[in-house]
């Protein structure tokens, strides 16, 4: 079997499509099994504003008080999950969601306690849980939440945890699904870049705007040993004809495809 990490931004949730999940069911019945990993930003930030807390985020992670911490893993496991599994189940697609702290799948280790409070990084990926889930042909659906061997919980970035997974379960690809198809130079979309490739086109500026931080995400999980990490769209289909439509990062070098 071969396995796909999809990790899902939590802006895009409520905007997948018909098309996206055509793809997944596509990929399925080609052989591939699937995990998703999700964030949940816009539904975190809307509880916080309820509690009167303001958001504040030091290098693109949020500052986790306790009560902050609350709050995430109370949108995380119990809004942004739910969604994104009731979406998948109602287009016949068999899914589980899991928080990741559960039965320690994902273990955790503080990034900067004094700094950031309960934000953390993963150390370790228990995958016996996950394999269990796959081998019945369930996707299982991951929050980014981690647990210290001693027991507290963290919070770990998104797409550095989708990373962690594919790498923990030697995954053939990692797909970053946002809201545009991939990177596109001169109105066309690029197939394929390289690291060397991708910071030319920042530094040029064909790469800009909200689609800086995407590809260099893209690059980092890329640099933890995973052979392909592709940006699709979750607003149409991302799989035909047995190939993927969006930006795939290889660490080989070569040329604008």
């Amino acid at each position: 079997m071969k396995t796909l990490v999809i990790k899902c931004g939590g802006s895009i949730i409520d905007e997948l499509s018909d098309a996206f999940f055509e793809s997944i069911k596509e990929l399925q019945s080609r052989g591939w099994q699937m995990v998703f990993v999700h964030g949940g930003g816009p539904d975190i930030n809307a509880m916080l504003e309820q509690s009167n807390i303001t958001p504040i985020f030091e290098n693109g992670l949020r500052k986790t008080t306790t009560e902050v911490m609350e709050i995430v893993e109370l949108m995380l496991a119990g809004k942004s999950n739910r969604s994104l599994v009731h979406k998948l189940e109602s287009h016949d697609i068999k899914a589980i969601g899991l928080n990741g702290s559960d039965g320690k799948m994902l273990i955790g280790s503080y990034i900067n306690e004094s700094a950031l409070g309960a934000v953390g990084e993963i150390e370790q990926v228990d995958t016996d849980l996950l394999e269990m889930i796959l081998q019945k042909g369930i996707c299982p659906v991951l929050t980014p939440i981690s647990i210290t061997e001693s027991g507290q919980k963290l919070n770990v970035n998104a797409d550095m945890a989708a990373g962690a997974v594919a790498k923990a379960l030697g995954a053939q690809m990692c797909l970053f699904v946002t809201d545009v198809k991939g990177v596109l130079k001169e109105g066309s979309l690029l197939s394929q870049l390289t690291a060397t490739e991708t910071k030319e086109m920042i530094k040029e500026g064909t790469i800009y705007g909200g689609m800086i931080p995407k590809v260099t995400t893209a690059l980092s999980v890329l640099e933890k040993s995973i052979p392909e990490v592709m940006i699709v769209s979750g607003k149409s289909c991302f799989y035909e004809n047995n190939d993927f439509i969006g930006t795939k990062f290889v660490t080989q070098e070569g040329v604008y495809q």
